[in-house]
């Protein structure tokens, strides 16, 4: 019975390949801030729109998908328009958007 040789660089390639792949995959997508004149897409899975920035009332609901208009920024909440279900403008928390 006869032995294959591999060569070292071959099972070193295949190491690092596996290592790439698992560290690809383990890698979370990552929500962003809100950007003035941009309508982004809410990556959280539901975000409230509220009259108020903080804890103002709540007047609907925004979905994974759904996106808003920025249109102004006051610390960790933007402001702008809510397309969707709510199709008004609102207040909602930054940095739940793709």
């Amino acid at each position: 019975m006869s032995r294959t040789r591999r060569s070292p660089h071959t099972a070193v390639g295949a190491v690092l390949g596996a290592a790439a792949l698992v560290a690809l995959s383990a890698v979370p997508a990552h929500a962003a801030n809100g950007t003035i004149g941009v309508r982004e897409t809410v990556c959280a899975q539901d975000l409230y729109v509220r009259v108020a920035p903080n804890d103002g009332a709540w007047m609907g609901t925004l979905y994974r998908g759904q996106t808003f208009l920025v249109e102004a920024k006051d610390g960790n909440y933007v402001y702008g328009f809510a397309y969707g279900d709510v199709n008004r403008r609102g207040w909602v928390q930054d940095g739940w958007f793709c």
